[in-house]
């Protein structure tokens, strides 16, 4: 696609990509000081309408990466969530979409610190289909990288430089033949995916590591636990768990607002049950879906429709 025509919000206004620029020496990209969010957008075409999936919540929570890094974001939540609707309908999209707001510490300047640096902040939404290129499972390993501890750097933030630590263990699952990482806390317990939460069943019970195991607290897990226990009546428990554990369970998924709800064949060359999709992840997944679709019209207010709002004002 062509990036440079697309409008963006930068610099408190909407512009070109093109016109979008950070300086060689700006704080973030040489130090990392800078926080993120991943807002999903899907498309309905029966309904000509674009659903973005729990962007309060995201907003909420860029807030409070901000806060970590001495960092006031420029506008309320409310105001965020306006402008990237406003944003989405600017640029007519009839697709799936990532929007990606960042704040960042934009001063040019050498120096390593949070306080009295400037900020700025952006938003810039592009079509996006799927995270893998795979219809099938994930074949996994285990990383020999550890999850980066809460006492090194906020791991329940969305901290752009933290995230030098996914990358690294997600080029080395990718470059010795798998498709995703999983990362073990620094006690040796199940933390992550490289960008996911991770799940297991085992005897129809829910287990999800707990935020003490340096978990980014995702807004899809959240999401995923709540249809679990609503529609699935399943019991979800939260709690330390072992490498070992997921060799031995019945199914092993991962969510994420990149990646929904996307299941794992294998572990460290071990089938996980038969090594195809179990019927749990099978209903999450397909639940999961009919909700970011509004298809579950109990949960209408997870979606913020783009352009049902501009349509009623034309009539």
């Amino acid at each position: 696609m062509d990036l440079g025509s697309l409008q963006v919000w930068a610099g408190g206004r909407f512009c070109r990509y093109d016109e979008a620029k950070v300086g060689l020496l700006t704080h973030a990209l040489n130090y990392g000081t800078g926080c993120f969010e991943g807002v999903r957008g899907y498309w309905e075409a029966h309904e000509s309408e674009l659903y973005l999936l729990s962007l309060r919540e995201h907003y909420e929570r860029l807030h409070d990466s901000a806060r970590l890094l001495m960092m006031k974001l420029p506008h309320s939540v409310d105001e965020l969530c306006d402008i990237t609707i406003d944003l989405c309908a600017r640029n007519h999209f009839e697709v799936d979409l990532y929007v990606r707001p960042l704040a960042y510490k934009s001063a040019e300047m050498i120096g390593v610190r949070l306080h009295g640096v400037e900020d700025a902040f952006a938003i810039i939404a592009v079509p996006y289909t799927a995270y893998y290129d795979t219809d099938g499972g994930l074949k996994c390993c285990t990383s020999a990288w550890r999850r980066m501890d809460d006492a090194v750097a906020p791991a329940r933030g969305k901290i752009t430089g933290v995230y030098v630590n996914s990358a690294l263990a997600k080029s080395e699952a990718i470059l010795s033949g798998f498709d995703e990482a999983i990362l073990l806390s620094h006690d040796g317990h199940v933390s992550e995916g490289s960008a996911e939460n991770i799940f297991m069943v085992k005897e129809g019970v829910l287990y999800t590591p707990d935020c003490s195991q340096n978990i980014l607290e995702g807004i899809t897990r959240k999401t995923v636990m709540m249809l679990a226990r609503e529609h699935l009546d399943l019991q979800v428990v939260e709690r330390s768990i072992d490498r070992s554990e997921l060799f031995s369970c019945d199914e092993v998924f991962f969510t994420g607002s990149a990646v929904g709800v996307q299941w794992v064949e294998s572990i460290d060359h071990r089938l996980i049950a038969d090594g195809s999709i179990g019927p749990i992840t099978q209903q999450l997944h397909t639940l999961y879906e009919s909700l970011t679709h509004g298809k579950l019209t109990e949960h209408l207010s997870f979606l913020t429709p783009v352009y049902a709002g501009r349509r009623a004002a034309v009539r």
